[in-house]
């Protein structure tokens, strides 16, 4: 099915049902918006946004056009105290109601909209972003950004803060799960589709956090140091396609400094790349609290404060008075926000608070954690769980008796009916401000329920695990033993270490030595190394797969399902094998204390907003993000980056490349087994040695769907761009002269297929 950019909720219904194999919404029983003001002159849809925006602000005054650059606080997670407009969200922006200008209701909307309960409303939670990166479909994340933004809608918001594409430098980065993956074609090509997708609602889309944000601990206060050409071909990169994509409504600057300005006051970011390079038509957002000046972060390209008015309130208005900032900049940054009201259709289409379609959000959450779900081992076909052999499962630890694992922080999608696994756990260790937010939480969707239901023919049962011979007793009864283990991550902290809780490593010993026949079920946002690999039949990383995890797991591990999901992060060895081995943490100085109980955010965030002591990262892996660094380092890996098993083999054959001014790589894949299955086909480019690159790069892909025996051309588009490296002393970006490999296969380690092409 081909995809519309066409911003009409009726359009995104279609798409959402369509993918749910479904007949679209009726639509007339599903009014989307209100009748939109008529009788301004800014009213006519037909003219474009930007002539739209320069009527109105002919018609505001000063005091008008200060108010929407700034938000107006509010307690998380609860409605504001007295009267407000707020809809309870993160952060809102005043409308201008003499001029029909409605107020932005923002939530944070990663996986799914966050804290609905506190209103008493309901909302679907997905399966975590890097899960969905694990799907390498972009059409899915389209489908995934759509259904977000439809909710918005009837939770009464207009703008989403989800969208995350910064790469993974530091897989330990308590926000990796909220990311799409550490190659920036793959992460800005699906972050991108996810933000389309909102926008499809008539909803303000935000891509964040910009930029080079790769970690929790002192994110507030942390230079991150890296030359531009690496940043520009990495981090930036991602942004670069993703708003190419999606035209991007909005952008979300970090809490960092970035070479020793922070984001959201750095003209190199916000103006240079982000306005001038990149063409970016919509407004800049703060992260909450990180504006830190008024003039300063004007001039750099900051558009509007979050979620208060420390910098661009009565401080942004004197400014402007004194002439430190001109009316044009001023009109600059009101123009950006107003543009984006009449582009997304805000203004047109405004929001009517309705009831969610819930069994629709728990089938599309069921699909997407199906194609994210991703099989890393499988010895002797220990999988799938058929056959009369298998008389009887017993699952073992990780809660999975009620439910399955979520990202927290301001990602959290509440549990329908509460956190499955009573009593909520306390904070997680070292999670700082905001500790409340930071608790694991299990969604109610019972892996025992899903796989009893999907094997009535088998005897399963459970066992917490917390006794390890108990554990190893009843693994040993039983025709096959399921450990689930689980790691928690969340914003405002960082892991440790990727190597799971001793405690689970030890279940994990005990319960293959009693069984061979042992298999491993990975709850976790990040990778996670496993000492015990050598021991255990069969692996399976589910991610934070969502409100049907268990469905989706128990459709995988019966066959019912052919596991497509390929990994979008590589999964070291171990600690010592990342480029920084030690996760580099701030003195204490430069942590911010834990609010107490009630503390209204936005004064908070203030408090944080006079700055912290700075403390110093270098990225001196410079190009080498990911799998790049693992194959410059000629390190071994766990598993490397685009793995995945199937239920079946293909094979590779034929590789034919066509280059001119773009390139066009076509090759044959068969499938050589049994069952029908969904091949993810990746190509990647070796450049000339003289662009000093990486040994490879990821240029394109593709999902091809296959029967038993069945073969398919696939051809995979090269665009020139995808080949080109940045010169830092023209800032511009050149194609190298010489001879590039092409290669194709089922990883960025498995490429059996190689053809050398020469570029003028």
């Amino acid at each position: 099915m081909k995809l519309s950019i066409c911003r009409n909720g009726a359009t995104g219904a279609f798409l959402l049902a369509a993918a749910l194999g479904a007949a679209p919404f009726a639509l007339a029983q599903f009014p989307r918006t209100a009748q939109p003001p008529k009788h301004y002159a800014w009213s006519d849809a037909t003219m474009t946004p930007d002539a739209r925006a320069d009527l109105v602000i002919k018609e505001m005054t000063l005091e008008e056009k200060i108010s929407i650059l700034q938000g107006q606080g509010a307690p998380f997670g609860s409605a504001p105290a007295g009267p407000s407009e707020s809809n309870g969200g993160a952060g809102w922006s005043v409308g201008i109601a003499r001029l029909g200008i409605p107020a932005i209701q923002m939530a944070d909307s990663a996986y799914g909209v966050t804290r609905g309960a506190a209103s008493g409303r309901y909302s679907t939670a997905l399966p975590n972003n890097l899960a969905a990166a694990s799907s390498w479909d972009p059409h899915a994340a389209f489908v995934y950004g759509a259904l977000i933004g439809r909710e918005l809608r009837d939770e009464g918001y207009s703008m989403s803060l989800g969208g995350g594409a910064n790469l993974p430098r530091e897989p330990r980065d308590g926000r990796t799960f909220e990311y799409q993956g550490e190659d920036p074609l793959l992460a800005g090509t699906l972050a991108g589709n996810f933000v389309k997708g909102v926008q499809s609602e008539h909803v303000i889309g935000d891509l964040k956090h910009y930029a080079v944000n790769d970690q929790e601990s002192g994110r507030n206060a942390v230079n991150t140091n890296i030359d531009k050409r690496s940043m520009r071909e990495t981090d930036l990169r991602a942004f670069e396609i993703a708003l190419g994509v999606s035209d991007a409504d909005a952008v979300m600057c970090s809490y960092n400094r970035v070479n020793g300005d922070y984001a959201c006051e750095n003209s190199y970011l916000l103006t240079d790349v982000l306005k001038k390079d990149f063409h970016f038509q919509g407004f800049v957002v703060s992260d909450w609290g990180g504006t830190h000046s008024t003039a300063k972060a004007s001039h750099a390209g900051l558009d509007q404060e979050q979620p208060g008015r420390n910098f661009f309130g009565d401080a942004l208005q004197k400014a402007v008075e004194s002439g430190e900032v001109s009316q044009d900049e001023i009109n600059d940054h009101v123009r950006r926000i107003l543009r984006t009201i009449f582009a997304s259709g805000l203004f047109d289409h405004p929001v009517v608070k309705q009831v969610p379609d819930v069994e629709g959000g728990y089938a599309l959450a069921q699909s997407l954690a199906e194609k994210s779900i991703v099989l890393l081992k499988n010895q002797h076909n220990v999988l799938p769980l058929e056959g009369a052999g298998v008389r009887s499962v017993v699952l073992i630890g990780g809660h999975a008796d009620v439910g399955v694992l979520t990202g927290g922080g301001s990602a959290q999608v509440d549990a329908p009916g509460g956190n499955a696994v009573p009593p909520p756990p306390p904070p997680l260790p070292g999670s700082g401000p905001m500790g409340g937010m930071r608790r694991q939480t299990w969604l109610p969707s019972s892996p025992l329920r899903a796989l009893t239901a999907a094997m009535p023919s088998a005897t399963v049962s459970y066992v917490s695990g917390d006794d390890l011979a108990a554990a190893a007793s009843a693994a040993k009864s039983a025709s096959v033993a399921i450990v689930f283990a689980y790691q928690g991550e969340s914003e405002g902290m960082d892991l440790d270490t990727l190597a799971l809780s001793a405690d689970q490593d030890k279940l994990i010993d005990a319960v293959a030595a009693a069984n061979p026949k042992t298999i491993v079920v990975l709850e976790t946002g990040s990778p996670a190394t496993m000492p015990w690999i050598e021991k255990v039949a069969g692996v399976v990383e589910i991610w934070y797969p969502g409100i049907r995890g268990a469905e989706a797991l128990a459709g995988i591990l019966t066959g019912k399902v052919n596991p497509t999901g390929k990994l979008a992060i590589t999964f070291p060895l171990s600690d010592a094998d990342l480029p920084h081995p030690t996760l580099v943490k701030p003195p204490p100085s430069s942590q911010p204390s834990r609010p107490a109980p009630g503390t209204d955010m936005a004064a908070f965030m203030a408090n944080m907003a006079k700055g912290l002591p700075a403390f110093q990262i270098s990225y001196d892996e410079n190009l080498k993000v990911g799998y790049k660094w693992y194959d410059a380092e000629n390190k071994p890996v766990l598993f490397p980056f685009g793995f995945g098993l199937s239920y079946t083999n293909y094979a590779y054959s034929k590789l034919t490349v066509k280059s001119g001014e773009s390139m066009s790589v076509s090759f044959m894949v068969r499938n050589t087994g049994r069952r029908a299955g969904t091949e993810i086909a990746q190509v990647y480019a070796l450049l000339p040695d003289a662009a000093g690159e990486p040994p490879k790069r990821l240029v394109g892909w593709s999902r091809v769907e296959l029967a038993p025996g069945e073969s398919k051309l696939v051809s995979v588009p090269v665009d020139q761009d995808r080949l080109t490296v940045y010169d830092e002393a023209s800032d511009s970006w050149k194609l190298v002269p010489g001879n590039y490999t092409v290669m194709a296969g089922g990883s960025s380690q498995e490429l059996p297929l190689h053809q050398q092409v020469t570029l003028p």
